[in-house]
């Protein structure tokens, strides 16, 4: 069995859309100021190479492109190449994605941008209170809607889709399309791109389906589900008390009980693997931590964000690396 640690996503939304009472009312005159002519509609997908601008001989400026995280902008930028400029609002990997405040300059570079990138589901919702404040109409592209994934009968959505592959397939595609409108004549350059990345994400679920032939069935408890879909596609069973995931999402003290219950997981050698998010912590996964190691538990960390000098693809190949190295 394996214990997947992570903390709460929700307090980042309230976090990160303080700022807007602060900075809006000024930041909104300088970003539509900044973007000027602009604002009549250039970055709609009909907006063509001119959204971005053109230079003295009349060659398309790159595309401009905001994402909400930094997957999303190496996603992008592998397949945009030099025909776009992107622009990460989350991309600090040492910092608690939870504490992100976005800036004035935030809302300037994505009141000038082509094209969004936005996970949805509930976890950047920061993105939709700035593209409201902008006053444009600009093509935004939301990662669960395009994934089809939804909730199931009584339970939440896991909006953690950039760790379900088969999502990111059908990311790739439409960011190669989204861009392909945009810059008609890049095209062919997007198109060639995303077939490229498309068939590293498909030898990522190779992995992950070798991992599920040696361990399907193993069990898997977590405290929140951000690498569930990850865990799933290696035929892993989440044994997690519902209760105790459900707090730390929510950011609430775990119940007494149901952390004691949690803790056995370690001490009744029902859980082969730790697995933390390293860019938080609390008191109460603090002593998750503690528990495995005094077992003797694996610890693998993961994080939400791209770490410093990856892609995508190698991102996700360690992760699978590290799963299957405690595994086995």
């Amino acid at each position: 069995m394996i214990l997947i640690i992570d903390d709460s996503e929700k307090g980042v939304l309230m976090r990160a859309s303080r700022y807007l009472g602060a900075v809006l009312g000024g930041v909104m005159a300088v970003a539509l100021a900044g973007c000027g002519s602009s604002a009549s509609g250039p970055g709609t997908a009909g907006a063509g190479p001119s959204a971005a601008g053109s230079t003295g001989s009349g060659a398309a400026a790159p595309l401009s492109v905001v994402t909400s995280t930094n997957v999303y902008g190496d996603i992008v930028r592998q397949i945009a190449g030099d025909r776009a400029t992107v622009t990460a609002l989350i991309s600090n990997p040492d910092a608690d994605p939870h504490e992100f405040e976005a800036s004035a300059h935030d809302q300037l570079e994505l009141s000038r941008a082509d094209l969004v990138v936005e996970n949805g589901g509930g976890y950047d919702d920061f993105v939709g209170a700035m593209l409201t404040a902008s006053g444009r109409d600009i093509t935004v592209l939301d990662a669960v809607d395009i994934s089809g994934k939804s909730a199931e009968k009584g339970a939440e959505l896991n909006e953690h889709v950039w760790y379900d592959l088969p999502s990111m397939i059908t990311l790739v595609d439409t960011i190669g399309t989204a861009l392909g409108t945009l810059d008609p004549a890049g095209a062919d350059t997007f198109s060639a791109n995303a077939a490229d990345l498309r068939s590293q994400i498909r030898t990522l679920q190779d992995t992950a389906s070798a991992i599920a032939a040696a361990h399907r069935g193993a069990g898997v408890a977590i405290t929140e589900p951000v690498p569930l879909y990850l865990l799933q596609a290696c035929g892993l069973r989440n044994r997690t008390p519902e209760e105790f995931s459900e707090a730390i999402e929510e950011g609430i003290d775990v119940p007494a009980l149901v952390l004691q219950h949690t803790l056995d997981l370690f001490s009744g050698g029902t859980v082969a693997l730790l697995v933390y998010n390293e860019q938080t912590g609390g008191p109460q996964t603090d002593r998750v931590l503690k528990a495995a190691r005094s077992h003797d538990i694996p610890v693998v960390p993961v994080t939400e964000t791209l770490p410093a000098g990856q892609d995508y693809q190698g991102w996700m190949a360690d992760n699978l690396a590290a799963i299957g190295t405690a595994l086995g």
